[in-house]
């Protein structure tokens, strides 16, 4: 007797799939949450066939990089705006930041935001544990935990109060753990030495690339590099803004992988500036036309791994202060997919490019478990969008709490049309769809609950380019 056909929980039918085989046009099968089939899928039972003929399925997208303000900042911002913003752009994942109040430092604290997300979240997600002195010791048990996406080291003060400017903290630091740590990279003496720029208040905010300047964030690139280089430790150098970091990063490729954001691949000094004021300000900076065309150069050449967002939103209130006592941040993690489809569009990178610095490459640098490509076993995290379609961006479509973007009024030609999670549909057409059923992303490289975390790591250097 022949096999009964076992039915799909749902087919995403006729897309055009971005799979690592190229692009095919196929149905994509989704049976618990996970892609079961890829291909002509026509006659196969299932509960639900969506039809998406002409549009791009790529792999879901996941922001590395967001911060979500949640516990103790949620007039910002908190996990259920946060994650209805990503999931309203195509985002599937996100990785969300240590420093909110009180930061995130200790078993306790990862566990509360784990909480705090379930059946909050709109999207898949993992929170960094934010390294200090107080908790150096027991970071390699830390970046083991369930939901954990790492460790994140603040070089240079930014919001919040997480600062590892001891070079011996720092080596401490390294030291414990082998998982891939995510660096902020600003040299903390230079920041103080040069503070006297912006002092006095009614500063422009024009002011603040030449405060944080290029040598704050060649400084603190070359440093840790040695620093990580003698310990043995790779990182991932977050937000890079200067042409002058980019030979210092290629010559270390097999201690750093590189981010940017679409902020500073988008705006330049000082229109930007001269345009949304304090609106611009972010650390670190963006800067000048001649870096942003540095950071496109490495995007070409292949040195930068991952786009991130660095969604860092404040009030209106917050950022409408005098400058220098605006605080530095700009939301972004609902505007990623249609601000980087748009640069596709203009044919400044190619969809496969995209979806390797939004999908693939984030998985690859943080080892992340099931996620990042459409092939078969994989987790059904899928952005389906549309590249022709024209769209404005308006800060009225902003979910985030802070309610603006500094793209506002950006005409742009790509849009996400729909965000699938783990094979469920959370977001068609620009409306939101059930309720939050976002899960602990999961990681290759950190030990399963349970098992001991002392002893020889697991992970070794998982990808140690």
């Amino acid at each position: 007797m022949g096999s009964v056909e076992q039915a799909f929980d749902r087919i995403i039918a006729s897309g055009i799939c971005l799979t690592p085989a190229g692009r095919v046009t196929a149905d994509i099968g989704i049976r618990d949450g996970r892609i079961a089939a890829i291909g002509a899928l026509y006659d196969r039972p299932t509960a639900e066939r969506i039809h998406v003929p002409g549009l791009h399925i790529l792999p879901g997208v996941i922001d590395s990089q967001v911060h979500f303000r949640e516990p103790g900042l949620t007039h910002k911002e908190d996990l259920e705006t946060g994650t209805r913003g990503a999931a309203l752009g195509g985002v599937t994942s996100i990785f969300e930041m240590p420093n909110t109040n009180p930061a995130t430092t200790t078993r306790a604290a990862l566990e509360e935001k784990l909480a705090l997300a379930r059946e909050r979240s709109w999207v898949d997600h993992a929170f960094f544990i934010g390294a200090a002195a107080e908790n150096a010791g027991e970071l390699a048990t830390l970046e083991r935990l369930p939901g954990c996406a790492g460790v994140k080291i603040f070089l240079g003060s930014s919001t919040g109060s997480l600062l590892v400017d001891d070079p011996r903290v720092l080596r401490e630091v390294l030291k414990h753990g082998t998982r891939r740590v995510a660096i902020h990279a600003e040299h903390e003496a230079r920041l103080i030495e040069r503070r006297y720029l912006v002092e006095r208040a009614g500063a422009h905010p024009r002011l603040h690339p030449i405060w944080r300047d290029e040598d704050s964030a060649r400084l603190a690139t070359e440093s840790v590099l040695r620093l990580a280089r003698e310990v043995g430790r790779a990182l991932h150098i977050l937000h890079v803004t200067t042409e002058d970091e980019l030979p210092l990063l290629q010559a270390a490729r097999d201690v750093a992988t590189v981010e940017v954001t679409p902020q500073h691949l988008t705006l330049s000094a000082p229109e930007c500036y001269e345009r949304l004021g304090t609106y611009a300000q972010m650390n670190p900076p963006i800067r000048g036309e001649q870096h942003r065309q540095a950071l496109w150069q490495a995007v070409t050449d292949g040195l930068v791994d991952v786009i991130g967002s660095d969604h860092a939103p404040h009030t209106r209130e917050e950022k409408s202060k005098p400058y220098p006592f605006s605080p530095s941040g700009l939301p972004g993690v609902q505007t990623l997919v249609p601000i980087m489809l748009d640069h596709v569009h203009a044919g400044r990178l190619s969809l496969e490019r995209f979806v390797d610095l939004t999908s693939t490459g984030p998985a690859r640098v943080y080892d992340v478990a099931c996620k990042g490509r459409l092939a078969l076993g994989y987790d059904a995290d899928l952005t389906i969008v549309d590249l022709n379609a024209r769209r404005t961006i308006e800060n009225r479509q902003i979910a985030s709490r802070c309610g603006y973007t500094p793209f506002d009024g950006m005409q742009v030609t790509g849009w996400p049309t729909m965000t699938v999670v783990r094979g469920q549909v959370v977001m068609r057409d620009g409306q939101l769809l059930g309720t939050p059923t976002g899960q602990a992303v999961r990681f290759a490289s950190a030990l399963p609950a349970g098992l001991p975390t002392t002893g020889p790591s697991l992970a070794g250097a998982a990808h140690p380019r």
